[in-house]
Parts: structure tokens; sequence; C-alpha cells
């Protein structure tokens, strides 16, 4: 097996190689069997463990044996202990979660601290095929059939094409010492009862299983490259950026087949992971939305508009002093007195200054606003403006208003001024106002 190992990391993972690395060690057979690979091999190794005080006197025994063990070794031995059961309790989470989520986030610090480059952990081909048929069993998708992957991240793991019974056959031979995980042998937890009741009896039936799911996990693997192809083409084809909205043509998406499938791949990095509500929203009418974790998505008109979720607070007020002439923020804006009316664009308003009460205010939409619609009499509700502009419900957010000190709209800036505060040949003051886009 030290023959194979050797060749294995030569010819797949040469990146570890004179390269300072970590090994995740929690002292049981596999962890035990990895570090005696990898300092015969003469990496550049240290020992990470987590005590995390689940199994009494033991979880301590496991950490003491551990210390004895790295510093026969020679290798240097970094260890925290965690309340675990405490901190499942608090964020109302699984024991395995928590421990999951604990150890993770102390190996990146460590990773910071000390200056490895990889962490390895012990996992094998036989806690590759437990994977695999507890994602089976979640309908999880091509994705989650591929297998624990050999490299994610910083996190490296050299052992998955050794067997268990390969590892438990070379720690025999080389008088390997380890610590035995009483927990383990329960099956209370799901992986464990296929470990110990469901996988036996199918290696029993046909010995050369676990070699053929090896096998074929690469196939998958292969198939699930070409898919991720195909839908990057697609993506590059259907989504199109514009700023900080990605826009994404309904009626393309409907031609699509099959539509969930294509709808679970192309939406699913964005945290989408439902094809049943996104086919709902192609149905749906226009305003409707549809949020993951970190983007929202919406349905305007004949089009899908997906952003990043980000807390935008419609109330935030910002004000401009009399004496200000450059505004930076929210937006940029250029007040400048002028003597005589000149051709404007619609990134500038010309306004009568006498008519202005300052400070003036910076805001967004508010419930019941309304303007005078400059050349036009009477009033409008924004609202009304909005949809008679066919504004997506994005664009109403992001609209900033230009209003005097008493709240009233003196421009909808970039679209449309307020009669009110024109100039005429009353006109003593003119100011001008203009948007300026980073």
């Amino acid at each position: 097996m030290q023959k194979r190992f050797n060749t294995h990391i030569d010819n797949q993972l040469p990146f570890l190689i004179n390269t300072p690395i970590a090994l995740a060690v929690s002292g049981g057979i596999d962890s035990m069997v990895l570090l005696d690979l990898c300092v015969k091999l003469n990496l550049n190794c240290r020992v990470l463990h987590c005590n995390f005080q689940l199994r009494g006197s033991q979880s301590k025994q496991d950490q003491e044996f551990l210390k004895q063990q790295c510093d026969s070794y020679g290798v240097d031995f970094y260890t925290v202990s965690f309340e675990t059961a405490a901190y499942a309790e608090k964020l109302k989470i699984s024991i395995q979660m928590a421990a999951r989520e604990l150890r993770y986030n102390w190996f990146l610090k460590q990773k910071e601290r000390l200056g490895f480059s990889f962490l390895l952990t012990a996992h094998h081909a036989d806690d590759n095929l437990e994977t695999f048929l507890i994602n089976l069993g979640r309908a999880s998708g091509l994705e989650g059939l591929t297998g624990i992957p050999q490299v994610n991240d910083y996190v490296v793991r050299p052992l998955l094409p050794f067997s268990r019974s390969e590892i438990n056959q070379y720690a025999i031979k080389h008088n390997i010492a380890w610590r035995e995980d009483s927990s383990n042998a329960e099956t209370k937890y799901i992986r464990n009862k296929f470990r110990h009741d469901i996988i036996p009896i199918i290696k029993q039936i046909k010995p050369d299983f676990l070699d053929n799911f090896t096998k074929s996990l690469q196939y998958l693997n292969q198939s699930n490259s070409i898919i991720k192809l195909a839908v990057e083409q697609k993506r590059a084809e259907l989504f199109v950026e514009n700023g900080d909205v990605i826009e994404i043509p309904v009626a393309g998406l409907k031609k699509l087949n099959p539509l969930d499938a294509y709808l679970y791949e192309l939406f699913k990095p964005y945290g989408f992971k439902s094809e049943v509500e996104l086919q709902q929203l192609l149905d749906t009418l226009s305003g409707k939305q549809l949020f993951s974790e970190s983007h929202r998505l919406i349905r305007n008109r004949d089009h899908l508009l997906l952003t990043t979720l980000k807390f935008n607070d419609l109330s935030q007020r910002f004000t401009i002093e009399q004496h200000q002439q450059d505004i930076s923020y929210p937006i940029h804006l250029r007040i400048e007195q002028i003597n005589l009316k000149i051709p404007i664009s619609q990134d500038e308003v010309l306004v009568d200054k006498d008519k202005l009460k300052f400070p003036l205010i910076l805001r967004k939409r508010e419930n019941g606003d309304y303007f005078c619609p400059f050349g036009m009499h009477g009033k409008k509700k924004l609202s009304k403006y909005f949809k008679d502009q066919k504004f997506s419900l994005l664009e109403k957010e992001n609209q900033w208003l230009l209003c005097n000190g008493d709240n009233e709209i003196i421009w909808i800036i970039g679209q449309r001024a307020d009669d009110r505060f024109k100039i005429t040949e009353r006109t003593i003051e003119i100011l001008k106002i203009t948007s300026l886009h980073a």
C-alpha cells in the first residue's frame, strides 16, 4: 500500500510534495495510517486534532495518545477542545453538524496561523460508497452521486483510492496503534447503519462491488463534466449581465428540454434548488419573486431578473445643504449656478433656486408619492409613472428621488423633472443639477 500511495501522490497529487501540509487526525485507524504513510513519504506535515468532549475520559485519552504518537514520529501536534454539545444546542443543529462546523472553522484558522497549504483527511473508498448511498436516498441529483471530491479547495483526501480493508491490513502489518471510537459501532446514525448492516451484505453478494463502484464513480464524474460544460454554454447564451442585474429571457428558458433539469443546474450556483418553484416563476405574473439565501429572482414581464440579495433600506434619507456643490454619496450629483437657460440632457435638470427649501433630500420611493410631470398639468402618482414607464421591481427600488425640504419631488433622477420647480421668466437664480454616472 505504501508503494501505491507514493505513486498516487506522485501522479495525482504532486503539489503535496515539498509543501507544508496538515493532517486531520482523530486517532482512529484511518487517520493513523494516513499519518504513517505521510511520514514515511517524508511529507512536510503536522497534526491537527479536535477534542469534541463527547465521550468523557475517552476523548481525553485520544488526545494524550495522539500526543505520544506524534512525539514518536517527530511531528508537531496541535489540538483544541470544543463544547460540542452546548454548541449544537445553542444553534439547534445536530451533533454531527456542530462537530463539522467547529472543526473546519478551526482548521481554517490554523491554516492561516501555521501557514500550511493543504489539509489532508483520511476519507477512503468505503466512505465514498457510504456517502453515495446516503445521497442517493436524498434525491440529491448527479452532483451528489459523484462521490467525495479528492481535492476541495485546500482539503485533500489522498486515501480515496484505498478500501477500508486495505487500510486495516496495512495497520496490522506495520504494527500501527490506533484508538477505537465506540460511537462508530452505534447504528443509530444512518452512515453507521450503511457501514455495519447494509454494505457488508452487498459485498458478500458481490465481492468486487467496491472496485466496480469506484470505476462507476469515475464514469459519473466524466459525465458530470460534460453536463457542466453544456450548462455553462447555455448559461452564457441566456444570462445577460446588465450592471448588477442578470437578465434571462423566459421564452429562452421554456425552450430548454428537459426543462426541470436545466433549471436546476442553471440556477443552483445562485442557491435556487427547487425546479418546481422555478417552473412556477416562469408561468406567473410580473413582479413575483423567489429568494435563495444569497440571491433574488424576479419575474419582470418577458424576463427573469437575477440579483444578489442585499439589504435595501427604502427609508434611508440623505440631505443636501445649500452650500454643497458636489455630492458623492449615495449617488454622484453636481449642483451649479448658471446665468442662462441652456439645453439639457436626461441626466440634467434646471430648477428655480427660489422655489427650493434646503436642505434638499435624496431618498427612495414612499407610499403616496406623487409629482407634477414637467410640461403637464396636474399631479401623477409615482407608482403610476413607474407602471407607465414599465419599471421593473428592481428599477423601482433603485430609483433615487431628489426632493425639496418639505419632501415634494423635484426630480425623478435621470427620468423626469417636476413642473413646480421649473424656471420661468420670473426666475432670478437658476440651478443646474447633474447626475454623474460612475
